[in-house]
């Protein structure tokens, strides 16, 4: 029971950490000027992983045995000959409590790391937004250049950071640590949703402040708050990709479970990189994010030029519209961008449910172990330099509406005005979504392993019927009656 209730009872007490935390900022150091807003967000996120650690100890030290076992097929008993008692001889992986709390503490401090990361990437308080900012002098195309670059730098450091979870986890725990990395970053997400929903909330209070014609001194204050929020979104996406990441490895465990293709219920057979359906697996599963990337930046694209034909409409036809002195039509405009948010969505949806199960059922259960591994490591690094990118343009014109570079109305501001409406779709869009794939392709994949393991009639048909030679490569699969007539992979 301590086992089952040991994932709830852990983010549970998260939010309890997060909400003190909370009130921690709001009532003990609130904040007071322009200058407080970001160090507040930011001590937000510091605290509360300080507060979690001790939390994450204790839940293991009174919630958990103080040794496990997993992996465990069987129990075997047997008399001692010597001292005639009957002797339990326990198999499988030996756990420690002190070793799952290092498991899960691993994965609370890798994502704050990777917060701390996002925001000096992301903030204009720092000098790579500075440095994009500095790049519009001579033009949107070297804005564009230097925010690719920030955003390809700005995932080096996450990575490494995952990586290192990943490493320490499974040699705690096997793939059951890897899973708890992630419970550990889940921990505080009440907090990451929070300062992530501050983002959306702020920048559409600048909007409303606009367009009720407040004065400047609230533009001011609005677009302050709008540039910290688009730090803190970018710092709640890299949590949520962090997570994506080792939730997507643990699922793939379970994936390599169901289909026998785990050393610990097979006899031996694993997934093998060398194996040339594996790698073929492989290739196809690093270039889905592309492909899906391209999908959702494409339904951005549709959905803009629509948007701007509209506009131009309205401009000619309205009289007045230009002067001021007539209102627009909003209905039309929010009409487009509600229709292409639900229709242009269902490719990418498509791609992302269909591709694991038409991939097993025409090649089988080793193709399918290629590609989800392929997509999890291609998607987080294009997650995360999507999503930091998108945020940097997004502040690096903040930057200079502040006044810095010539401020608005500038050439220089005009680049960077290009450079955020090119960063809009990678961080709101094609950044976020890369974690629907990750974590998605995974889930569908455990669902669907039945369809896809060495005994269905379905799993493999290209490589079972075209290709007999590689159906009955599998040692569990080589004496079966049905690998003789190359349906059995």
């Amino acid at each position: 029971f301590g086992l089952i209730m040991f994932p709830l009872l852990l983010n549970a007490s998260g939010i309890i950490t997060c909400l003190l935390t909370s009130m921690f900022a709001t009532y003990l150091l609130p904040c007071r000027t322009i200058a407080d807003i970001e160090p507040s967000l930011k001590r937000q996120l510091i605290l509360s992983t300080f507060l979690q650690t001790p939390v994450i100890f204790a839940m293991c030290y009174w919630g958990l045995p103080s040794e496990f076992y997993l992996e465990c097929t069987m129990i075997t008993p047997y008399e001692d000959p010597i001292h005639h008692v009957v002797i339990i001889e326990l198999c499988g992986l030996s756990v420690k409590y002190w070793q799952v709390f290092l498991a899960g503490s691993s994965g609370i401090w890798a994502g704050l790391i990777i917060g701390l990361i996002t925001e000096y990437f992301t903030s204009h308080s720092y000098s790579p937004v500075r440095d994009v900012a500095d790049s519009c002098k001579t033009g949107a195309a070297t804005n564009v250049i230097y925010g690719l670059a920030l955003g390809y730098k700005s995932a080096i450091l996450p990575i490494f950071g995952l990586a290192l979870t990943i490493y320490v986890g499974y040699n705690l725990a096997g793939v059951f640590g890897i899973a708890l990395g992630a419970l550990g970053i889940l921990s505080t997400m009440s907090l990451c949703l929070t300062v992530d929903a501050y983002g959306p909330i702020s920048d559409n209070a600048g909007g409303i402040a606009e367009m009720a014609g407040m004065g400047e001194d609230v533009r001011e204050r609005t677009d302050a708050l709008d540039a910290a929020g688009n730090t803190t979104a970018a710092i709640g996406k890299g949590y949520a990709i962090g997570s994506a990441a080792l939730v997507g490895l643990a699922l793939y465990g379970a994936f390599l479970t169901r289909t026998y293709l785990s050393s610990s219920n097979n006899g031996g057979v694993q997934v093998n990189i060398i194996d040339p359906r594996t790698y073929f697996g492989l290739i196809i599963g690093g270039m889905l994010p592309y492909w899906f990337s391209a999908l959702t930046m494409k339904s951005v694209g549709n959905a803009a030029m629509k948007m701007v034909v509209e506009i131009q409409h309205q401009f000619r036809t309205i009289e007045g519209l230009m002067e001021g002195r007539a209102k627009p039509n909003y209905r039309n405009c929010v009409k487009i961008a509600t229709d292409a948010s639900l229709k242009e969505m269902i490719p990418p949806g498509l791609l992302v449910i269909g591709s694991p199960i038409i991939f097993g059922i025409i090649f089988g259960r080793q193709s399918l172990a290629g590609l989800l591994p392929g997509s999890v490591v291609s998607g987080i690094a294009m997650a995360i330099a999507a999503s930091n990118t998108g945020g940097a343009w997004d502040n690096a014109k903040k930057y200079v509406e502040a006044g810095n570079l010539g401020g608005k109305g500038t050439e220089i501001h005009k680049a960077a005005v290009i450079g955020d409406t090119v960063g809009d779709p990678l961080k709101d869009t094609s950044g976020p979504a890369l974690n629907i794939l990750v974590k998605l392709m995974a889930i569908i994949s455990v669902v669907f392993s039945p369809v896809v393991e060495g005994s269905s009639p379905l799993a493999g048909v290209l490589f079972n019927k075209a290709l007999k030679k590689w159906a009955c490569r599998d040692d569990l699969w080589a004496a079966s009656d049905s690998c003789s007539s190359a349906s059995g992979y």
